[in-house]
């Protein structure tokens, strides 16, 4: 089994009593001590933020935080230990180590630039997640990431959620044929899915975009994660399931 990507320092284990506000979590420690901890996922969190699951946070020594701790994962299948990461902050993180460390030979080389937070679209207004360029490519690589925790069954959704930004992101890529290629790519925070699909139900616009950028010639990389409370390690593709619901 391949090693970590991601190293997480020493959690401290707790169940979940509530999130509230989007940014707030009141977690119960081991110790019986209820403390409030950041949650950095200000989405839906639909099946991911069930009261009464066993979670995992982690503390910051820095005195000028607000909240000392910060919520990283939650378990959703007790029977499987199947955990899912909270931190959205870690999945570019990791594509990023991921790229340096060539875990995907047609995206990066041994002399490739890796740019993070990179303007581009319509007058510049955007930022693309990573953009790659190497003298062994005349097309320069973006690629978009986007950080999936939603699942029905072994199938892992994206999104949970209207997302007029998403959308924006996919015509965005689609424009940058032919002179770029483009690439999508989903961070699966949870191993529990070996197929993705895009969240029709909970944007149909979303879907019908998805399906015209793959249709285009944007590359889609629906990325499966193990999470665990010592680290997170790349686990290869999901398989695409395109049929509309």
């Amino acid at each position: 089994m391949s090693s970590y990507f991601y190293n997480y320092p020493v959690l401290i284990p707790g169940i979940l009593r509530q999130r509230y506000k989007r940014f707030f979590a009141d977690i119960e420690l081991d110790s019986g001590e209820i403390i409030t901890a950041h949650c950095p996922n200000t989405g839906p969190m639909t099946g991911v933020c069930n009261p009464g699951s066993r979670v995992r946070v982690s503390q910051s020594d820095n005195p000028k935080r607000k909240l000392a701790y910060t919520w990283e994962m939650i378990e959703v299948n007790a029977s499987q230990t199947t955990w899912v990461g909270i931190n959205t902050g870690l999945p570019n993180r990791i594509i990023k180590l991921a790229l340096e460390q060539g875990l995907f030979p047609d995206l990066t080389g041994a002399a490739s630039c890796i740019r993070p937070e990179v303007p581009y679209g319509k007058d510049n207004k955007s930022r693309i997640d990573f953009l790659v360029t190497s003298e062994s490519s005349n097309l320069p690589i973006y690629i978009e990431v986007k950080n999936t925790t939603l699942a029905q069954g072994e199938v892992a959704l994206f999104p949970d959620t209207v997302t007029t930004r998403g959308q924006k992101h996919l015509q965005e890529l689609m424009a940058l044929l032919p002179e770029a290629k483009p690439v999508m790519l989903y961070f699966i925070n949870r191993s529990d899915c070996c197929y993705f699909a895009p969240g029709d139900r909970f944007d149909p616009t979303y879907g019908k975009l998805l399906r015209a950028a793959i249709e285009k010639g944007v590359q889609v990389l629906p990325c499966r994660f193990e999470v665990t409370p010592e680290g997170i390690r790349y686990l290869g593709l999901a398989k695409l399931f395109l049929r509309e619901a």
